[in-house]
Parts: structure tokens; sequence; C-alpha cells
């Protein structure tokens, strides 16, 4: 069965704060033509440079993946990517008129919510798919990091991620069948342990975070006054570690969320190969660096073929 190329029916925007950068701004996804893939435009700068949603693009993975190209800068785009990936949605043009896509939630819901207000609709040009024919692996053992990419005839995804702590156990996620996506993997948030949490305060590296937007674990013991400064940081009455070793700032829609949105962010990061995939992902202890290298493997074995 021939499938083809999809695209938004009209646009759709978001607003929000850049967890990192603190810049509130508006995203506007654009419908686009076929074969023009995903691509980032900058309103906010003279001459609108365009960024292309590819992996040569991406210039730092230390806390989200950003790309660079023509003098623009794009940071943390993978959430907003995954829920394009997920939807199954090729064509796009995005609008911005900030260096950061908004952090929203810390998932890709509030995206894929705005997708299917708008909805989107099969083009008259075929789905090309990049198909794995043999293993491509990327391991790095400082980091305890391992992705391998198998033959497959559909697009699956396997995480594990171990931190070696016991506030975050060995978790798990799957996602075998990309119809499940919007429901089980979309809505899952990013986490941060608490001294992670500290570092980047302490550096002023968290301009846009409020508590609303990620899951905080707790893996040591925490004064009071401890508690009571962050919760004056964040502007919050009060901020409290609950039995699951998580501060109250909200709660988990799934016992494994954690390894759900390492997952997300595998699929967020592995579209910047410009093209849906048929293979078979496992991913042990993911990040952005491990996730675009193994994107720059694949895109590399297919040039050699």
């Amino acid at each position: 069965m021939i499938e083809y190329q999809h695209t938004l029916k009209s646009s759709v925007s978001v607003q929000g704060t850049g967890l990192h950068t603190g810049q509130y701004g508006t995203i506007t996804f654009v419908p686009a033509p076929p074969n023009h893939g995903i691509k980032f435009k900058r309103i906010d700068l003279p001459g609108h440079p365009i960024v292309e949603a590819l992996v040569e693009n991406v210039v730092d993975t230390s806390r989200g993946t950003t790309l660079h190209k023509n003098g623009a800068t794009i940071y943390t785009m993978e959430h907003a990517l995954a829920a394009l990936t997920g939807l199954g949605i090729d064509n796009v043009l995005i609008e911005l008129d900030v260096e950061e896509i908004p952090i929203l939630d810390g998932s890709s819901r509030q995206f894929v919510d705005a997708f299917e207000q708008v909805g989107y609709i099969a083009q008259d040009t075929e789905r090309e798919y990049l198909i794995i024919d043999k293993e491509i692996r990327f391991v790095d053992k400082e980091k305890g990091s391992e992705m391998i990419i198998t033959p497959c005839d559909a697009y699956k995804i396997d995480v594990k991620i171990d931190y070696g702590t016991e506030v975050l156990n060995i978790q798990f996620a799957e996602l075998h069948n990309i119809t499940d996506f919007k429901k089980e993997i979309s809505p899952c948030r990013t986490f941060v342990f608490l001294h992670e949490l500290e570092f980047l305060l302490k550096n002023n590296l968290v301009k846009g975070g409020d508590l609303s937007n990620a899951i905080v674990f707790v893996n040591r013991k925490v004064s009071q006054e401890e508690l009571d400064r962050l919760a004056e940081l964040f502007h919050k009455p009060k901020v409290k570690v609950k039995d699951e070793g998580i501060l109250n700032n909200l709660d988990l829609h799934f016992d494994n969320e954690p390894a759900r949105h390492k997952l997300l962010d595998v699929m967020g990061d592995l579209t910047l190969i410009g093209k849906p995939l048929k293979g078979h992902i496992t991913a042990i202890r993911p990040g952005h660096y491990a996730n675009t290298e193994l994107a720059k493997l694949i895109k590399q074995q297919i040039k050699n073929q």
C-alpha cells in the first residue's frame, strides 16, 4: 500500500517560554509542499534565515539539541520534532520569533494538541522511507550510552535507563506502533535530578523553568531550608519531597514516565535524519549526544550505499 506525505491543513501557533533562555515567543507551524521536509525560519532576524531540521546542523547537545546555520540558532526543538514524527507529519515550516522552542509542560503533548486542532492531510507525493538494511551501533563508554538500530519493517523503539540511583530505578519503555505515540509517549515530561537543577540554577541556565515543566528527582537528603529556597526561586508556596522521591510540583503520568520521555527525545533527535525511518532502535541510557551521533551514522551509511 502506498503511503503519502502529510502536512498540516492550516497554520497553528503555540506560545511559551524557552527553558534555558527564558525568552517568551510565538512558534507558528505552517503547511509546506511535498518534499519540503521540516525547516525552521527565524522571522525575528534580518533576512529571515532558514535552518533545516537536519543532523548536519547540530552544534550542541549539552542541555537539549541545538541547531545553527546561516547565523541563526534554534534551541530545544526535540519535543516539537517528536510530535511531528509521532503524528506522521512530513512537511512543515516552523516560524519562530525567538531562539528557543517553548518548553510548555516539558513534553510533546501541547504540540500534538495544536496539530490535531487544525488537522493534517495527505499530499500527492509518496512518502520515502529510510530503510535500515544492517545493524548500526554507537557506544559512548564515558556516559554509559549505547544506541543500536537493526533492520525492521516498521519503526520501533526500546529504551532502558539506569542512573545508578535508588530514587530512579532501572526503567524500560517501548513504542512498537507509531499510532501509540499520542497516548503513551507524547504526555511524558522531561526530568532532572535535584543536584543538576541546583547546578543549572547557580549558573543561570534555567531561566524559563518554573517547576511545572519537569519531574525533579531528589537523590539525597534535603533540608527544609533548601526546600524553602527552591519554593521561593520558583514562586511556589511550598515544596516538599513525595514518597516516590520526587518534588511535589506534579504527579507522574506513568510509573516509567522518565524512560518514556527519553524515548520521546530519541524520536525527536532521530527526526534530524530528514526522512522517516524503518528500523528497530534499542537505546540504553540515551541522551541528545548519543541520539544525534546515531543519526549521523545512519546518514553516513546511506551515503555509502
